[in-house]
């Protein structure tokens, strides 16, 4: 089964930066959707940013320009570099990931992931 463990989380002031580290261990699939969402309180999760087994990349409006999101294959870990941060970035960060059908275009959507993380708490202060 696979297992996703995020790292990298903690405080900053507003337009400081971040990198979130994702490890993932146990099936290793060769075609793959992986991404980073969040979920502020009262709030639903959403889509940050996501990457293919191709290394195509989507990423949300709200944090086009940046955030990057990057995967080293070597260490199966999936990194998300967070810069200029924002009040409105605050929010516990969870990884995701998904078999990705031969072909297919992965989906920022939440519901479309299976295998997830326990998260990592991101607080931006203004």
């Amino acid at each position: 089964q696979e297992q996703l463990v995020e790292s990298g989380g903690g405080s900053v002031q507003a337009g400081g930066s971040l990198r979130l580290s994702c490890a993932a261990s146990g099936y290793n699939y060769s075609s793959y959707c992986m991404g980073w969402f969040r979920q502020a309180p009262g709030k639903e999760r959403e889509g940050v940013a996501i990457i293919d087994s191709d290394g195509s990349t989507i990423y949300a409006d709200s944090v086009k320009g940046r955030f990057t999101i990057s995967k080293d294959n070597a260490k199966n870990t999936l990194d998300l570099q967070m810069n200029s941060l924002k009040p409105e970035d605050t929010a516990m960060y969870y990884c995701a990931e998904d078999f990705r059908l031969p072909g297919a275009t992965c989906s920022i959507a939440p519901d479309e992931y299976s295998y997830w993380g326990q998260g990592t708490q991101v607080t931006v202060s203004s």
